[in-house]
């Protein structure tokens, strides 16, 4: 559920007019999650209510009975000369309406698909899909401290967005993330932003397959509220960046999650810290944190440990306690704690941090959240690198913690 309130966001644009408009209508926005988060109707939805058997590869397209859905990319790469550079790549599916509200009469056709567009159902004219997907699409340069992010906003078309199964394509306008090989699974992605600002063109392996968080992809957010949930923790990538007029060729390492729910974060709560990082001996981690209004440690808290010989350990709430560490002020004056520590009990190494490479990465695209590239350390020794997300933080949240 971590991304859901971007979902939320896209569900109160979309339902306001038939024709969804470009994000630019949108993105002076300014949006905090507490704004868009809470109970909203999600009568003729499906719900996630338990365990499931997941299928592959037909879990990795579009599960379109359920509200919210995201494929979700983060990266740590290095360049030929040692440069560092992050890069986080998301497509996210809202449905506006139940698949059962959708007219009774409505066409089945494929009217208006090319050939080399995805095979795909679908339900309507090709114009009136209940389907929005929104991309998100970041670069951070960790030695010139920049961060560039852009955005894409479309209803559901075959020539334009949406997910395919066989092959693999899940695709906004020219951004595509595309299957290359079955076996091992081997995607393309290809995306550039801001009118050619910046851009990538990588090629993504998984080494390690698919891990499933929570309780066998059951993962619990709280009373009546759940989402599906795995992961792919070690893809190898290889590639180009490009910033400018200026190309780096990369390799690295790829984190790719997958979600879907119809639930949203319960009033009680005003956002989440995630973290998911790939370390050096090639273990794997993801915790997140979910921060209760009333200050107190929410128990519904989880995670998973991968070691380097794939054993999964799965975390509880009492597993692991998160403190931040730094904050970091934006623009508006609002603070972001860039740095935190994680202290375990019994577990991988017991006490390690999360800092920012470069404490701006803030995504600022019509909902404001910090996502971006974190060392990871023990001690004053490097031992991987992630990605971290940070939601719910503002001027009105009441969450701004004392200077330190």
């Amino acid at each position: 559920m971590r991304r859901a309130s971007v979902l939320i966001l896209m569900c109160l644009i979309g339902a306001c007019d038939e024709k969804v408009e470009t994000d630019h209508a949108f993105s002076s926005a300014g949006l905090r999650v507490s704004d868009v988060l809470g109970g909203s109707d999600d009568a003729g939805f499906a719900r996630a209510q338990g365990p499931r058997a997941f299928r592959f590869p037909e879990d990795h397209g579009a599960h379109e009975s359920y509200r919210s859905e995201w494929w979700y990319l983060t990266s740590t790469l290095r360049g030929d000369d040692g440069r560092e550079f992050g890069l986080q790549f998301t497509l996210f599916r809202q449905a506006l309406v139940p698949q059962t509200m959708m007219s009774a009469g409505a066409l089945h056709s494929e009217e208006g698909t090319a050939k080399d567009s995805p095979k795909r159902h679908v339900s309507g004219p090709v114009w009136q899909q209940s389907q929005v997907y929104l991309a998100h699409f970041a670069v951070t340069d960790v030695a010139a401290g920049i961060h560039y992010a852009d955005t894409r906003l479309a209803r559901a078309h075959p020539l334009n967005a949406g997910v395919s199964i066989e092959p693999f394509r899940a695709m906004i306008d020219d951004w595509r993330l595309e299957e290359v090989e079955a076996v091992p699974w081997t995607l393309s992605l290809q995306a550039s932003g801001d009118k050619g600002a910046f851009g990538a063109q990588l090629a993504l392996q998984s080494a390690q397959g698919v891990v499933l968080q929570g309780d066998d992809g059951f993962s619990a957010k709280g009373p009546g509220q759940a989402s599906y949930y795995f992961s792919i923790p070690r893809m190898s990538a290889a590639g180009t960046l490009r910033i400018g007029s200026r190309e780096y060729r990369v390799k690295g390492l790829t984190w790719m999650d997958r979600e879907w729910s119809t639930s949203v974060l319960g009033t009680h709560l005003s956002g989440w810290d995630w973290f998911a990082a790939n370390l050096d001996d090639g273990g794997s981690l993801m915790v997140f944190n979910l921060r209760r209004r009333d200050g107190t440690r929410d128990s519904f808290n989880h995670g998973l440990w991968i070691a380097p010989d794939g054993q999964t350990t799965h975390l509880k709430s009492q597993d692991y306690e998160l403190t931040p560490l730094r904050f970091w002020r934006d623009r508006r004056g609002d603070r972001w704690p860039v740095a935190w520590k994680l202290e375990t009990h019994g577990l991988f190494p017991q006490t390690i941090r999360f800092e920012a490479l470069v404490d701006d990465q803030l995504m600022d695209l019509g909902l404001r959240y910090w996502e971006g590239i974190v060392r990871v350390a023990m001690g004053d020794r490097d031992i991987g690198r992630g990605y971290m997300e940070l939601t719910g933080y503002g001027s009105n949240d009441g969450l701004n913690q004392p200077e330190g």
